[in-house]
Order: C-alpha cells, then structure tokens, then sequence
C-alpha cells in the first residue's frame, strides 16, 4: 500500500453544539424531573455531569451510599411480590405501549442521548430503534418462554412431569456509559417480563437516558418501585449491588467483570457478563470492494468506536488490499464530524477524557513504533473538547499497544493475509471473542468462515447490526469477552429459576411389599430396554 492522506485531510464538520441554544435541546426543567427520579443520594456530594459536546453541565446528580442501596432493595422485594402476581400477559401488554411510546416520543430521546454520550444523530437512532425492538420482542413473546413445558417422565403414562419459571427475585443491573438507552432496555426490559423488580446502576455520564426510559416505562403502566435506579461509584455501592442482587447482570470491562463474578461466586447467584472485545473483520478476495469499504466505515466508526461490538481490526486479502484500502481510507476520510443536534454529522466525539486520553495514546505509541497512519490520527479541539478524527492505521507490530488492547474508539488497524486458515487464525489469535464480521460476494464461503471464528456473533457481509438488531438472537462473548447471554429466549430465560416437578401415580419406584430387590431389579432392566426402542418424542 503506497498511497497515504494526510491526518487531518477530508474531514468535513459541522458547528460545535451548545446546550443552551441548539434548538430541541433538552431544558433544564426536563432534566430536572429526570433527576428527581434517582433514589437516595441525600447524604453523599452530587457530581456534575458534563456534555461530551461542549463541557458544559447539563445535570447534577445524587450519589446513593451503601445504605441508601440495601434500602432500595428491600423496597424493590416488595414490589415485586405484587408485580411477579400478575398475569405475564400483562407484563406484555405494557412492553407493547412502552414500544409504543419510545416511537412517539424519540426526539427527547435523541436529545438526550447525544448531549449526554456525544454521538451523531444516526447513532443515536440506532439505540431508539433498538429499544423499541427489544420492547416489542419481550412484548410477544414472553408468555411462551414462560410457559410450562412438559416433558416425557420416567415410566409413560405413570409419570407426568413439567418445567416451570419462577423468576429470581431482584436484579442488580450495571449498565455502562456508551449505549445508555439500548443496553439498559436489552437487559431491563426482559427481567421485567420474567417478573423480577430491577435495581439499575447506570453511569453517572449517561444517566439521564435510564431515567428517561423507565418514566416512560412508568407511563406505559409499570407499577412505580418495580424498576429504581441509584447512581454511585462501584468503590462506594458495589459491594450493596452485589450483595443484595438475586442475580447480576453486567456490561463493561474485562477486569472489572472478573472481580465481580468472583464477589457473586462467594453467595453463590448467578450473574451474566457483557465485557471487552478486539474485534476483527476479514475481507475475502471475491468481496465488492466499493461496499466493503462503505460498510467497514460504519463498522468501525459507529459512536466514534465507542460500541463493544466495533470492528478494530481489518484483515484484507493481499490481491484486493491496495485497492480496498484506498477506498476505505477515502470514504473515512470524508466523514462529517460535528455535535448539532440534527443528521449532519456522521460521526459525534468521545464520551469522556479518559476515552479521549486512551485513543491519543494508543494512536501514539503505533506511530512511535513505526505504524503509518492513513488518515485522522489526531484530536479535534476546534470541534469540541473530546472530538477524535476517524484513524486508520497500518504496519502496526505486535510490540503496538493496540494490536491486541481494546481501545474502544475510532481507530481500526488494516492487516493484510494469503491464506484464508491464516487470517482467520490471526483473528481468532486474541484473549477477546465478542463480535466479528467477514464479507464475501459468496454467502456460503462468508458463513463458513463465520462458523471457525471465536467470536459470540458474527456478520457476513454487514458490521454488526444485524446480529445486534436481531433481537430474537443471542448476543454475547466467548473467552474473556463475557458470560452469558442477552437477547432471544435466553435474555429472558437467565432471570429465571427453573423448577421440574414430577407426580407420579400407580406404579411406585422402589419394591413394593413383598417384591425381592432382585427381581424388581431385573424387571426394570426388561423395561428400560423396552423404553429405549421407543421412538423419540
């Protein structure tokens, strides 16, 4: 690859964003009333929460202590009692007005999302569109996951037996700073319908966006006190949250998902894990270059790297790679940065200083090394404080602190590869396994290659969206990447106990008065024989 472009050429941008005067802008009343939502706080210092746009304040927020948190879950025992009584069908029934509204009044949600995360509108989008999916799933189809389901018994006839789902009682949900609206309602939404009352603990930067979803939840007719919402540092209420939780639900990173499931392990619940990835994408030679390159941009560069599922690593087959990588670095170069609360821009800033410190060092160190970097490559200041060019690097070691460390921003690295086993397994050659994508003008080759990747989802011919947005799907890592799952009837299944129950009649299963062992025992062995060439059921 010889054709190279200038860090900071091509990118259009558009006006940096201000709270006050942007028009839909949400107004300080609004966020106000969102905040009164939050419980406890009133012993601890509030912290201020700034605009990624900007750095101006948008709320102040309560911080809950140990105490405040054990309180609210004793209040949340309560309510769910009441809550797991009624009818599933009517926890339905409150998802589907709850899709319904999300719908009707997502341009508050919109504001919300992108004054507090700093993304693009379209990304933003993407998280409404995504909760009112996951409502409207859980909406219809919870009655049948929660349905009794019978099985064969031990002795026909004798022996009737079924599978019931008690939900676990109260979560505890961690929810992160980089998807606060879709990831609350993927792994809310379905606790609710399986009856559990939720503790949620999202993060302080993205805060509003929970409290907005749940009021609205409220008005769809969830009772008030079945979903709370604290906030705090983990070194403060982690150890209330794991505690009381009868199950913990997670998304974040890696070492700080293994010390909490090590705190679970202790009581001996269980827990689900959403954690890092370092995700790759391989391009096959057949692949069309013109819509691999469109869509490794959107893989890549979606809430400006910020999604646990983007694409950091591109592996392109050498006959296909100068032509795919001229095209790649173009249309990357020719993305609109900008923070105005309208679709203009395609690509928003960095959620928070620690982001923007970790993407600058990461980028650094690669071209200290001898990386070259193709376009971006620098911050953007004149934009907003926390505005990252779009960066695509290549020649990057293994001795580059981003070839094998997430950096969770908009920096992707081009590899190339002449063995097909090689590339995939250089992508599989990582401690991650969460998202992958492959692109091929040929579906078949794509889902084979999809199939030898160690990863918990993977895209032929799209990024990620169309695992992520497929809701009846499971969605989670492999390796140090997570445990569990959300999404489909697992999603919802995880928040539940499951209990056999067996009534047996007529036959009993020991020697009745009487019968020697022996032949009791030898009379069974005929009948277990015989129910063995019984065809299956």
């Amino acid at each position: 690859m010889t054709s190279t472009t200038p860090a900071s050429a091509g990118h259009h941008t558009e006006g940096p964003a201000t709270i006050g005067d942007v028009p839909g802008a949400p107004a300080t009343a609004r966020a106000e009333r969102l905040v009164r939502r939050v419980v406890g706080g009133a012993d601890s210092a509030p912290v201020q929460m700034r605009a990624p746009f900007t750095g101006q304040p948008i709320a102040t927020l309560p911080q809950a202590t140990d105490a405040d948190v054990r309180a609210v879950f004793d209040q949340a025992r309560e309510a769910q009692r009441a809550w797991a009584e009624r009818p599933v069908e009517d926890r339905q029934r409150i998802l589907i007005r709850l899709h319904d509204l999300v719908l009707k009044r997502q341009e508050e949600a919109l504001d919300l999302v992108q004054i507090e995360a700093g993304k693009a509108r379209m990304d933003a989008f993407d998280e409404v569109s995504a909760t009112a999916l996951v409502a409207a799933y859980y909406g219809k189809h919870s009655a049948k996951f929660l349905s009794p389901r019978r099985a064969a018994g031990l002795i026909p006839v004798l022996t009737k037996v079924g599978e019931i789902r008690h939900p676990k009682g109260v979560v505890g949900i961690i929810s992160p700073w980089n998807y606060p609206l879709a990831l609350t309602a993927m792994d809310v939404l379905p606790a609710l319908a399986a009856g559990n009352a939720v503790v949620q603990k999202p993060d302080n930067q993205t805060a509003l966006s929970a409290l907005w979803l749940q009021e609205v939840a409220e008005e769809a007719g969830l009772p008030a006190g079945v979903w709370q919402i604290v906030l705090g540092r983990g070194s403060q209420i982690g150890d209330a949250l794991v505690e009381e939780s009868d199950y913990l639900c997670f998304t974040g990173s890696t070492p700080t998902g293994k010390g909490l499931a090590a705190k679970v392990a202790e009581r001996l619940t269980s827990y689900s894990l959403e954690l890092g990835g370092k995700n790759p994408m391989i391009v096959l030679p057949d692949a069309d270059i013109a819509k691999t390159a469109t869509g490794a941009v959107t893989a890549c560069f979606s809430s400006a790297g910020q999604l646990c599922v983007s694409v950091e690593r591109i592996y392109v087959h050498e006959s296909i790679r100068e032509e795919f990588t001229r095209a790649f670095v173009a249309k990357t170069a020719a993305l609109r940065l900008g923070g105005a609360l309208d679709y203009q821009a395609q690509m928003g800033s960095l959620t928070s200083e620690a982001q923007l410190a970790t993407v600058s060092a990461h980028v650094e160190d690669a071209r200290s090394k001898g990386a070259k970097v193709l376009t971006g490559g620098k911050a953007r200041p004149d934009l907003g404080p926390l505005f990252y060019e779009p960066t695509v690097l290549t020649d990057v070691t293994e001795d580059v602190k981003l070839f094998a460390e997430e950096t969770f921003g908009p920096v992707v690295s081009i590899y190339g590869y002449t063995d097909v086993t090689d590339a995939i397994e250089r992508a599989n050659d990582t401690k991650f396994g969460l998202n992958a994508s492959v692109w091929s003008r040929n579906g078949r080759a794509g889902w084979e290659v999809a199939a030898r990747l160690k990863a918990g989802t993977v895209n032929v011919n799209e990024g990620f969206a169309a695992t992520f947005g497929t809701v009846g799907l499971p969605m989670g890592g492999m390796k140090e990447s997570g445990v569990g799952r959300r999404n489909g009837a697992e999603g919802l299944l995880k928040y539940t106990e499951a209990q056999a129950i067996a009534v047996q009649r007529g036959m009993p299963l020991r020697p009745g008065k009487g019968i020697p062992p022996k032949l009791w025992a030898r009379g069974l062995s005929t009948g277990l024989k015989a129910l063995r060439r019984l065809p299956r059921r």
